[in-house]
């Protein structure tokens, strides 16, 4: 669920706070990863930073997550592809050295060292503001006067705790105001403390340009993969639907006509009954090449685009389904027949899996993105890796470089989300 306004201001100094805590163990991950590049002149040192650098990895993996969940800014994972691995020393040092060279290894560990201290003045600061007006609260109502009464000495901002201040109005007085307005402010400047600490968390913790390079290829080279063992897939699928079922129906009543031309002269009653058995094949051969090619590009999805072919699989499916969003425009046929066939793979594990009875889908084009939402009213509880075919949709729109989002809490809702990047050309318009 969407966080209002109101709920993130509140929210926000304590996330700071809860991301400046997580230096505490970042820092000892830090200090042992160190501890191993001073020993890495020894094959210990060797030994060891591969286990340490991924340590350190893991641990800075917990700031990007939340810096990605409580903002609006991604930190990508910046690390460039390890070799293949390979056995016994050669491929063992093979991987250290590409651990060393990567200057994001490097990089983690100078956010280890650097960020505690830039916490405290970025996404810290609105939460120790609150606990500072806090304590001003505290000092006001009992503590400063106990600190005077016992002889000890304190200032809270520019005013000095000491005996008989509890009697003293006006630095109460002072100290409440001063309180207060520590509380607002911090409130007030949570969420942009936390965007500096994102943009911060980004440069530092996100790839590099040669990185993102190297990411990319790697990105290219496996979804072109996906590409070609989808599209051999299909192919296979295609070769053996027309083999079981029109080839042999185009085949049977090749032998039907045969026989049938052998009794037109002499038994032309029966030639007319092996005549109307022919024209009955011939017609579920054709509906079965018709289902063939629709399943290969359905025709509405080539005559009127993604929103009507989305609502033509809506209306024969069996649940309820709702289909909301007007697309301006049309796509790329390929970018077309992905969302199209995700769509409708979403729907039939719905049908399948989730319980539900009712269906809603939302389809908009926002800045150069199509991203399309379905939710559900089942039970929930989905995953990536449930054998639900999602990581297949997943491969599938990988290769036009889409992503997909999956929220399925137990109890449900589920929602999945895809996002593929595309621009909308002009809508086609089919002659009457």
């Amino acid at each position: 669920m969407e966080e209002t306004r109101l709920q993130r201001y509140a929210r926000t100094p304590w996330r700071g706070l809860a991301l400046w805590m997580l230096s505490v163990p970042a820092t000892l991950v830090g200090l042992w990863f160190i501890t191993v590049v001073s020993m890495i002149t020894s094959f210990v040192g060797v030994l060891l930073f591969p286990s340490a650098t991924m340590l350190l990895r893991d641990r800075l993996d917990a700031y990007r997550d939340r810096i990605g969940r409580w903002t609006d800014i991604t930190v990508q994972r910046p690390y460039l592809p390890e070799p293949a691995p390979e056995p016994g020393l050669n491929g063992f040092f093979k991987r250290f050295i590409a651990l060393v060279c990567d200057p994001a290894t490097w990089r983690d560990y100078l956010w280890v060292v650097v960020d505690p201290v830039v916490a405290i003045f970025t996404a810290a600061l609105p939460g120790l503001l609150i606990l500072n007006g806090l304590w001003g609260y505290v000092l006001a109502a009992f503590a400063g006067d106990l600190i005077g009464h016992y002889g000890g000495s304190d200032w809270y901002a520019y005013i000095p705790i000491t005996e008989g201040y509890g009697r003293d109005t006006g630095r109460v007085v002072s100290t409440l105001v001063v309180a207060t307005l520590s509380i607002v402010a911090g409130y007030a400047i949570g969420p942009k403390m936390m965007t500096v600490y994102g943009h911060w968390g980004r440069m530092l913790l996100g790839p590099t340009k040669k990185s993102q390079l190297a990411l990319r290829v790697q990105h290219l080279t496996e979804t072109r993969s996906d590409a070609v063992d989808t599209s051999a897939a299909e192919l296979r699928r295609i070769e053996r639907d027309l083999h079981d079922g029109a080839q042999a129906r185009l085949v049977a009543m090749g032998m039907t006509l045969g026989a049938i031309e052998h009794l037109l002269d002499k038994d032309p009653q029966k030639a007319r009954l092996l005549l109307a058995e022919t024209r009955a094949s011939s017609a579920k051969a054709l509906h079965e090449l018709r289902d063939l090619v629709r399943g290969i590009h359905p025709p509405v999805l080539a005559d009127r685009g993604l929103g009507d072919a989305v609502k033509a699989l809506a209306l024969d499916h069996p649940m309820r389904v709702e289909v909301t969003g007007d697309l301006p425009g049309r796509a790329s046929a390929p970018v077309e027949s992905a969302a199209y066939f995700a769509v409708s793979e979403i729907l039939t594990n719905t049908a399948k899996h989730s319980g539900a009875s009712r269906v809603w889908i939302d389809m908009r084009h926002e800045n150069g993105m199509l991203r399309i939402t379905v939710t559900d009213d089942g039970h929930g509880g989905a995953t990536l890796d449930g054998g639900t075919g999602l990581r297949g949709i997943e491969r599938r729109i990988g290769t036009f470089d889409g992503v997909l989002a999956l929220s399925s809490p137990m109890g449900g809702p589920t929602i999945v989300t895809l996002e593929l990047p595309c621009a909308l050309s002009s809508p086609k318009i089919s002659p009457s």
